[in-house]
């Protein structure tokens, strides 16, 4: 992934450029956007377009509009955000390859920028087909991809345009490649991974593509109670994942082989509910009672995960400790957050729930790396190829 062509190696002064960056950002019912960072995320690649005089052509996705025109997923609000942040107008398209699209993208002038209507609104973009990836191409003279959200979908506007233009990457996915490519292939040393969230079915690939790199794996969140669980421990009402207890306990035997330190929380904070207003308590992990079940890891959990942090040189973080959505199980993951903020080392949040649990705790511009992909960062932990990469020209 390290020798792909980016948007430096390419002649850009008058040319269409198509680029495909990732848009897909939270609104409230009111269409209103809650979370503007992605969209700020873009503004290096998009900047440097206009300033290298292209007739730029965005597109993105946003939501899930199934195949269908459906306006509660137009990117209208997307062009008047960005349009105030470039501090010019974005020409917005009121189809993606349809008459009005064309129209636009035909009377373009160099330096300036138009948006294409959500590439989703046709079925054939999630299904990469070969026509309508050639109809997006046709737009332009160069094809940009810096989305990394979505670089791990062989979808049309992110891989499938690729085959019919010179090709390379945005600033976005560059500094992505970049920075956790470096902490993974290349590390410095204490290396730690935290790794939270709901199961440990959803990050074995990133555990085994780990175990061969770190020097110290933290376990906490939900999946926490599956590895308790094969250590023998009660865990009470707590999440579990039954079918992986054989999962968990060669991975603590792996870790124990290759000298790593995989530490799980020895205390935990459990409530009888799931729910804010439940009494709650902290218990030693080895023996939740079994009318309750673990929501956060406990006080002596967070020192002893803080004290690791504080002695690393490079952190990845992916997956929080606990029900952070609740304020009174967010402890854990704040903590963390918080022993992050003071690290001297190089910090990365590995995208999203950890991405939002760093943001909501106001913590977001302590990290060296917040990652704007989710299922692309965890992918790319995993050590598997994106699609929406591999598609590029080599340098």
């Amino acid at each position: 992934m390290q020798n792909k062509k980016t948007i430096e190696d390419l002649e850009l002064v008058g040319k269409k450029v198509l680029v495909r960056l990732d848009f897909n950002v939270p609104m409230d019912s009111e269409g209103k956007i809650t979370d503007d960072r992605r969209i700020k995320e873009a503004l290096k690649t998009i900047t440097y377009l206009i300033n290298n005089n292209a007739k730029t052509i965005l597109m993105s996705h946003l939501g899930r509009p199934k195949g269908k025109f459906d306006m509660k997923y137009s990117l209208m609000p997307i062009a008047k955000r960005l349009s105030e942040l470039l501090n010019k107008e974005v020409i917005m398209a009121r189809d993606v390859i349809g008459p009005d699209a064309r129209n636009k993208a035909d009377n373009l002038e160099a330096g300036q920028v138009m948006l294409l209507e959500n590439v989703r609104f046709h079925p054939e973009e999630e299904k990469n087909n070969e026509l309508f990836s050639k109809s997006l191409a046709s737009f332009g003279e160069i094809y940009i991809n810096d989305a990394f959200g979505t670089a791990h979908r062989a979808h049309s506007s992110t891989a499938g345009v690729a085959a019919y233009l010179p090709s390379a990457i945005g600033f976005l996915i560059k500094k992505e490649i970049d920075i956790m490519g470096k902490a993974i292939s290349n590390p410095e040393r204490p290396f730690i991974a935290i790794l939270g969230g709901a199961k440990v079915s959803d990050k074995i690939g990133v555990i085994e593509n780990l175990l061969d790199k770190v020097d110290v794996l933290l376990i906490g969140g939900g999946m926490a109670y599956t590895f308790l669980k094969a250590k023998g421990y009660e865990i009470g009402k707590s999440i579990l994942e039954e079918e992986k207890i054989d999962l968990a306990r060669e991975i603590m035997d792996k870790a124990e082989k290759k000298g790593i330190k995989l530490l799980l929380p020895i205390d935990t904070v459990v409530a009888e509910e799931f729910n804010a207003e439940s009494p709650h308590m902290t218990v030693d992990s080895s023996a939740i009672p079994e009318n309750m079940m673990g929501l956060d890891i406990g006080e002596k959990a967070r020192d002893m995960f803080s004290q690791e942090i504080e002695n690393a040189k490079t952190i990845v973080w992916n997956g929080p400790m606990g029900v952070f959505e609740m304020d009174v199980f967010a402890k854990g993951t704040l903590a963390l957050a918080q022993a992050m903020s003071k690290s001297n080392g190089i910090t990365i949040i590995g995208g999203g729930d950890s991405a939002a649990a760093v943001e909501k705790l106001g913590y977001a511009d302590k990290m060296t790396h917040i990652s704007t992909g989710g299922g692309a960062s965890l992918e790319f932990l995993e050590g598997k190829a994106l699609p929406g990469i591999e598609v590029i020209d080599n340098k």
